[in-house]
C-alpha cells in the first residue's frame, strides 16, 4: 500500500485543515495510507523518504532549515511531491530551495475572486484526460515559473485589473521532476469549496496519483 503525509497549516483563509481532509478522503479512496499532521516539524522525520507522497497544504508560514533539508533530500531521491493553489505554490516564501523543487511560486491575483478560463494545453496527457477548457471562479494567480515544467494547462489574463500583463499567458498546471521524484501542482483551489468544481477535483486527484513514487 502506498504511503501518504499530508500537512497542513499557515494562513486560514485557505480553509488548510477542511483542504486537507478532502485530499485525505480521495487519497484513502485511491488505496493510499494517509497520515495528516498539523506542524512542520513531520518533514523532520528521518522515515520521510520512505513514503511515497507528500501533499504540503500550507501557505506561506515558515520551516526550520533542517525540516526543509530533510523534505527536498526525500523529493530528490523519489518521493512524490503534490498540491495546489497557496498551499503549495505560496509555501514557505523565504525558502528558494522549496520554490526551485515546486517550479514556481505565487507573486499576485489581479482582481482577486475573478472569472475566468483554464485552458488544456496537454489533453493527451493522463491527467488532462476526458477534461476540455473550462471556466472558472476563483483567484487567477499570477506566478513566477520555472521553464523547465512541463505545463498541462494555462490561464491568460486580459489585463482589466493590470493593464501591463493584457494577454499574458500564465501556467495553472504543471508537473515536472525534481532528482529523481516527481512534482505536481495546479494554481486551482483557493478554498475547499473549490473541490465541487469536477475538473479542479480530477486535476488534483489525478495529478497527486502521478506525483505519488
Amino acid at each position: 500500500m502506498k504511503q501518504a503525509l499530508i500537512v497542513w497549516g499557515g494562513w486560514a483563509g485557505h480553509e488548510p485543515e477542511a483542504c486537507a481532509r478532502i485530499v485525505e478522503a480521495m487519497l484513502l479512496e485511491d488505496g493510499f495510507s494517509v497520515a495528516v499532521e498539523n506542524t512542520t516539524e513531520a518533514f523532520a522525520d528521518p522515515r520521510l523518504g520512505q513514503l511515497d507522497l507528500i501533499v504540503p497544504v500550507i501557505t506561506m508560514s515558515t520551516i526550520e532549515k533542517e525540516e526543509l533539508s530533510n523534505l527536498v533530500a526525500a523529493v530528490q531521491a523519489g518521493t512524490g511531491l503534490g498540491g495546489f493553489h497557496g498551499q503549495m505554490g505560496d509555501t514557505f516564501r523565504n525558502e528558494p530551495n522549496y520554490q526551485f523543487m515546486v517550479g514556481g511560486q505565487w507573486v499576485a491575483h489581479p482582481g482577486k475572486i475573478i472569472d475566468y478560463t483554464v485552458n488544456i494545453t496537454r489533453p493527451d496527457d493522463p491527467i488532462m484526460a476526458g477534461i476540455t477548457d473550462f471556466p472558472y471562479h476563483s483567484e487567477q494567480y499570477y506566478m513566477h515559473v520555472d521553464p523547465s515544467n512541463e505545463v498541462l494547462a494555462t490561464t491568460r489574463f486580459n489585463g482589466e485589473h493590470a493593464e501591463w500583463i493584457d494577454g499574458t499567458v500564465m501556467p495553472v498546471v504543471w508537473k515536472r521532476r525534481y532528482g529523481k521524484g516527481r512534482v505536481f501542482y495546479s494554481s486551482l483551489g483557493h478554498v475547499a469549496a473549490e473541490f465541487n468544481v469536477p475538473q479542479m477535483a480530477a486535476i488534483v486527484r489525478r495529478g497527486l496519483g502521478w506525483a505519488a513514487r
